[in-house]
């Protein structure tokens, strides 16, 4: 029987308590790697207000799925734990093979709808201190473990695999802003073989998510009837697939700086979710949008943002010139 793919690789999550970040910790486990499972929320004392996964939880199923899971509580935004915390892998594995940046830590601090005017300029601010400096900080860090052996992948998690507007001022900087780090990062670190790229999920069945839809993984399909959108919703486990096969490519550095979807990269490495599923939200939400421009009643509200928010995603890509026009001016007519 062959050996895990990344068997003996050592990675970070930054950001693992749930979501997608356990989703990416847990499959680079089932890759066989050892996983340094970081977060604020540990035994005993939560950091998000109504959510109980914690670190520990996560570093458990990593182990379970095959790998070797550690729980190291930390918070991002505090250089000197994130110091400690590369200190550590350094001092116990001497080296480091994946970093993945998740942090995220936004969504009581979005204040959707409002217009950046009427937005509360401390949430924002705190916002792209969890989201965006977070991320600067722990690649600040754990880089250097990269560059001494000319080799490595660092992962920043984001949300939509174009440039456009996100819907709120503060949350489509934080996403976008990773996107770019990517780049940007890809750019200095190309002489050290260093691959950096962004990385987006489809519509996410998150615990959270899977909470507020009233459902759980067993019987998600039942949360459809309200939302026809959440048919092609993916588990975590399917973006953790995309990092582990990246992981695993020996030709990841073409991808550096890149944008990149799990939908997008199920197609090129051939893996499905673990639920057996390949969703393709990158044509699903089009043909949806279509199929709502093209109905004879009116549009209600909900319709609207969800036009508008495939208006933004194709208003600056030349090569969808024409399908922006055509919401564009279904827009128009029902303002």
């Amino acid at each position: 029987m062959p050996d895990p793919p990344l068997l003996n690789q050592v990675a970070v999550v930054a950001g693992a308590t749930r979501g997608a970040g356990r989703g990416i910790a847990r499959m680079l486990g089932a890759a066989g790697a050892t996983v340094y499972c970081t977060g604020r929320s540990v035994r005993g004392r939560p950091a998000t207000e109504g959510r109980p996964e914690t670190i520990e939880e996560t570093a458990a199923l990593v182990t379970a799925a095959g790998g070797r899971g550690v729980a190291v509580r930390t918070d991002h935004t505090v250089e000197a734990e994130v110091e400690r915390l590369f200190a550590r892998v350094r001092a116990e594995q001497g080296r480091l093979d994946v970093l993945v940046n998740d942090v995220w830590g936004g969504d009581a601090l979005t204040e959707w709808v409002k217009p950046f005017w009427e937005l509360s300029t401390a949430r924002g601010l705190a916002l792209l201190e969890r989201a965006v400096h977070s991320h600067i900080i722990t690649s600040r860090h754990g880089v250097p473990l990269m560059v001494e052996r000319n080799a490595g992948l660092v992962v920043e998690v984001t949300d939509g695999d174009t440039l456009g507007y996100r819907g709120n001022l503060f949350y489509d900087l934080a996403k976008n802003a990773v996107s770019r780090l990517a780049y940007a990062m890809a750019a200095d670190l190309h002489a050290h073989r260093v691959t950096v790229l962004a990385l987006t999920p489809g519509m996410l069945r998150s615990e959270a998510v899977l909470d507020a839809c009233g459902v759980t993984e067993a019987n998600w399909r039942d949360a459809i009837a309200e939302d026809p959108y959440f048919a092609e919703s993916e588990t975590p486990g399917y973006v953790g697939r995309a990092v582990a096969a990246l992981a695993a490519d020996p030709n990841v550095g073409v991808k550096s700086g890149g944008l990149f979807s799990s939908w997008g990269l199920a197609k090129e490495y051939g893996f499905t979710d673990v639920d057996g599923r390949r969703p393709d939200w990158g044509s699903f939400f089009p043909r949806k949008v279509q199929a709502l421009i093209e109905r004879d009643t009116p549009p209600g509200e909900w319709d609207l943002f969800v036009v508008r928010t495939r208006f933004y995603q194709v208003e600056r890509d030349g090569s969808a010139a024409d399908e922006a026009a055509r919401l564009r001016a279904y827009l128009d007519r029902h303002r």
